[in-house]
């Protein structure tokens, strides 16, 4: 997708002179990788600086991040102040990180936690391993049809791709 197109398919949810918040579509990146591809920073800079006229850069701080299959609710720092502020309330865990989840196949336990290792492998996808780092999760699933649920998730952590390997507690 051009930068341009990009731009006008943005998706603004909040904006005040602190922070903006956006729609982040799935398969677009949270930030520049070495794909090149167009990612939600270059995206809403790009957004900033053509709806206030800006020269030179933008400043745009970025909070948390989203794996590239995922879809959903960014918020964005636009002021250096503001990103220090929202990354510490990350760190005392006062930033609440939800998720809708349809996942194929049903759930044993229809409510549950899930705890255990993810390590990162080169690939970029994610593996359950004791070498990996800590991840937890809480589920709730919400509703089962067609061989598919709908699952709240409220993360705990924020691993890569941890919410893919929830499936793990599923059957088939």
């Amino acid at each position: 997708m051009e930068d341009g197109k990009a731009v006008n398919k943005l998706r603004v949810l909040y904006e005040d002179n602190h922070v903006i918040v956006v729609v982040k579509e799935k398969n677009v990146l949270s930030q520049a990788d070495n794909t090149h591809d167009i990612d939600m920073l270059t995206i809403i800079k790009k957004y900033l600086k053509e709806k206030y006229n800006k020269p030179g850069n933008v400043y745009l701080g970025l909070i948390h991040r989203l794996d590239r299959p995922t879809g959903g609710i960014m918020v964005f720092a636009k002021t250096s102040k503001a990103a220090s502020r929202l990354s510490e309330q990350i760190r005392l865990n006062l930033f609440t990180k939800k998720y809708l989840a349809i996942v194929s196949g049903y759930f044993d336990e229809k409510t549950g936690v899930f705890e255990d290792y993810i390590l990162k492998k080169e690939d970029n996808s994610g593996v359950i391993s004791n070498l990996g780092k800590y991840a937890k999760l809480e589920y709730e699933v919400l509703k089962e049809k067609s061989n598919l649920s709908l699952v709240n998730i409220l993360l705990h952590t924020g691993r890569h791709h941890q919410i893919m390997l929830v499936e793990s507690v599923r059957r088939a």
